[in-house]
């Protein structure tokens, strides 16, 4: 059994066996890409730890009153932590609430699960405050945190955790799931599989939400426009774009996966492309800049992002994105 999660069974196995021999760690880490799986993943393992008729230790039966009440993050006994909106920051308020609720005793069920999200948006005082409750942990409390990676978050929070890093699922593997899950043909399974660079969480959506595959193609559209840009249009663009960080996430995202894709051909690499549909786009380009140029559009586009996690201002980002991204008469 995979607790219903898509790929990453080492995981599934490591923590169903805390809870059979009774060694359940008083806080996790799940560290990994947006949409890899770590909400879920958390959700099941509070689902594990609470269930009302497990079919064996650690294995929930997803099906009785506590399983489904933790599904739809309505249990007693589950407590849910994030930043209002994805970009936003997570207050120190929020973990001062959060640090009350986990001082009273688990209401029905033997935990009290804690899941916080996206904790790389936690400020310093947030962060600062989760300490004395990883220091000082509750017999009965679990905590959970997500995030893309430990070097977004305070080294101390990090020692005070078990981390379990969840990786990109492999393309066959995520294409053969997806076909049989949802009913697709093998074709359009290989494409979701594909774009969603083999995150179960992503491939998921792009299925079930037509407008995110449109806005996906929109990006890629409006970064083709971006190379042919002149300095002024391309400032225009990066004032639009700070206009709505969880956009300009979701659009810096899927330009990275893109110039990974021009880095991997221009090094020659045997290994597989995101963005199929943008072949010859990506071909002409890996041709034209070649290695050393596409790996710098690569690295410039990660260090604006890891900036944007520290709360830089957005539209000085993008501005200093837009000055180094190469200019290309023709795509």
């Amino acid at each position: 059994m995979n607790w219903g999660v898509i790929g990453h069974e080492w995981a599934v196995r490591l923590l169903r066996g805390h809870i059979k021999h009774d060694s359940v760690r008083h806080a996790y880490l799940l560290v990994g890409p947006r949409s890899i799986g770590r909400r879920t993943m958390a959700l099941r393992f509070s689902q594990a730890l609470n269930c009302q008729d497990p079919q064996a230790p650690g294995e929930p039966c997803r099906a009785c009153r506590a399983c489904e009440q933790v599904e739809r993050m309505q249990h007693p006994d589950l407590l849910v932590v994030q930043a209002e909106d994805q970009g936003t920051t997570l207050r120190v308020d929020q973990v001062r609430e959060l640090q009350h609720d986990l001082a009273l005793s688990p209401y029905q069920s033997a935990y009290k699960v804690a899941v916080l999200l996206r904790f790389e948006e936690a400020n310093i005082s947030a962060a600062n405050a989760l300490l004395k409750t990883l220091e000082e942990p509750s017999p009965r409390v679990v905590l959970i945190l997500t995030a893309e990676s430990e070097e977004l978050l305070l080294p101390t929070i990090v020692s005070r955790c078990e981390t379990l890093h969840l990786q990109p699922v492999p393309l066959e593997d995520l294409a053969e799931v997806l076909r049989a899950r949802l009913d697709i043909s093998a074709d359009q399974a290989e494409f979701l599989a594909h774009v969603s660079n083999g995150r179960p969480g992503y491939a998921l959506r792009l299925h079930h939400e037509p407008d995110s595959l449109e806005a996906r193609q929109d990006w890629l559209d409006v970064h083709s426009e971006v190379l042919s840009a002149n300095r002024v249009n391309r400032f225009a663009i990066a004032d639009t774009l700070a206009k709505n960080r969880a956009a300009m996430i979701d659009a810096l995202t899927i330009w990275l996966s893109f110039w990974r894709d021009v880095f991997l051909k221009a090094s020659g690499a045997a290994v597989p492309i995101t963005n199929v549909d943008r072949s010859a786009e990506i071909e002409h380009l890996a041709g034209q800049l070649g290695f050393k140029r596409a790996s710098q559009a690569v690295i410039d586009i990660e260090q604006i992002m890891n900036l944007l996690n520290r709360n830089i201002n957005s539209r000085l980002a993008l501005e200093v994105l837009m000055l180094d991204l190469p200019a290309i008469t023709q795509v």
